[in-house]
């Protein structure tokens, strides 16, 4: 069973950075395939959205809003993602999920992790 793993939230001021990681793990490396990965966030009372994605060949889509401000990269010897998120806002507070699609020979799976909380105080 694929999990992943998240970690690296927290409490920080505006303007502060913080780190996050997703390690996944629990995969068939010889009958199955991470390819991409992302992170996506949800505020309270509102939709989960995407904030960064990144292909195994390191291709990155990164949303509007934290254009410039939050870089997303993958080591996929490790199997894991960072999101490493600087020039925080109040706006960006939000539980964190990390998401990897996983393929094998019959079918692509999405898998999520538990979420971690970032609040960034004005």
């Amino acid at each position: 069973q694929v999990q992943l793993a998240e970690s690296g939230g927290g409490l920080v001021q505006a303007g502060g950075s913080l780190r996050l990681s997703c390690a996944a793990s629990g995969f068939a490396f010889i009958l199955q395939r991470i390819s991409t990965m992302g992170w996506y966030r949800q505020a309270p009372g509102k939709q989960r959205e995407l904030v960064a994605t990144i292909s195994s060949g390191g291709t990155t889509n990164i949303q509007d809003s934290v254009k410039g401000r939050f870089t997303i990269s993958r080591d996929n010897a490790k199997n894991t993602i960072y999101l490493q998120m600087n020039s925080l806002k109040p706006e960006d507070t939000a539980v964190y999920f990390c998401n990897a699609l996983v393929s094998s020979l019959s079918e692509t799976r999405s898998y999520w992790g538990q979420g971690t909380q970032v609040t960034v105080s004005s």
